[in-house]
């Protein structure tokens, strides 16, 4: 049986090599032009932002904080795009879909991650000043392994630059690897929060700690990014779509399940992370299924 001691390993073995490896592997293979779809990009990325604005101003309160507030406002940002979008769109609506899937990969895990563990530092400022939380933010975002990761794929897929055997088949292996055992380190941290709850003698976390943002992440997401791409075209920037229904169903699916391991690594409540991923990906077997259907069938 396996100890709850053992969960900070799993969750390093996942955020420091397998996920690199998986982020790395996707960069990599993605033709640089899909990558650099500015359009595409921009849009999405004011949307990750507006997201991140609203799910932070209003979930900070007495009890949840810089950092509980940050990454909750990721996990409502964050779509569960590397584990479960790419394979399920492509399956749905052919390999094509992978190039727009991509696009918004990058900018959740290089900008939007790194937004929200600069914020989750802020939490200093009370007691260190401005200049600790600043210096406290920027080394969160350097040590996130997450953007050089995919920032390296990135530069591989522009130069044309390959692993050799032995190393791609180790840095596959690890990326295959990722998705499974990271499912696991959530579903083991979901149920240690809750033995921690009991031993504690602590009231279990209320719903409506959790549970907006779930909603807002399956119903408000989806619909903003709609708005603003369709926007963004009729103002004259370049995008198809096949594009736009692509990121649309990103958005709907449920949040990320990496963003639990983050908030682990990062100190924040993962307990409460753990439930908005779990309450998604329950509810996503229906709203997902039922934005597949109105803009696609």
């Amino acid at each position: 049986m396996l100890s709850l001691d053992a969960i900070p390993g799993l969750n390093g073995f996942v955020l420091f090599f397998a996920l690199p490896c998986m982020l790395y592997r996707f960069g990599a293979s993605t033709p640089i032009v899909q990558l650099l779809d500015a359009s595409l990009f921009f849009s999405y990325l004011l949307c990750a932002l507006l997201m991140v604005g609203f799910l932070v101003a209003i979930s900070l309160n007495k009890r949840i904080r810089w950092n509980d507030a940050s990454f909750g406002a990721l996990v409502g940002a964050f779509p569960n795009t590397g584990f479960m979008g790419v394979p399920l769109l492509v399956a749905l609506l052919g390999s094509a879909a992978a190039g727009p899937a991509i696009v918004t990969i990058v900018v959740d895990m290089v900008i939007t991650t790194s937004l929200c563990i600069a914020l989750s530092r802020l939490d200093g400022a009370d007691g260190h000043g401005a200049s600790r939380a600043a210096k406290n933010a920027l080394k969160g975002v350097l040590t996130n392994p997450m953007p050089w990761a995919i920032s390296l794929g990135a530069l591989s897929s522009a130069t044309g630059f390959a692993l050799s055997g032995p190393l791609a088949k180790t840095v596959g292996l690890l990326a295959d690897a990722a998705s499974p055992v990271a499912l696991f380190t959530i579903g083991a941290v979901l149920a240690r929060s809750q033995i921690r709850v009991k031993e504690s003698g602590h009231p279990p976390i209320a719903w409506r700690d959790y549970l907006p943002v779930a909603v807002i992440k399956l119903v408000l997401h989806p619909v903003l990014v709609l708005l603003v791409l369709t926007t963004a075209v009729q103002l004259g920037f370049a995008m198809d779509r096949f594009s736009i229904l692509v990121v649309v169903l990103v958005a709907a699916l449920p949040s990320a399940s990496n963003v639990a391991l983050l908030s682990e690594r990062f100190g924040a409540d993962t307990g409460r992370i753990a439930l908005i991923i779990l309450a998604t990906t329950a509810a996503a077997f229906f709203t997902f299924s039922g934005a597949v259907a109105l803009l696609h069938g």
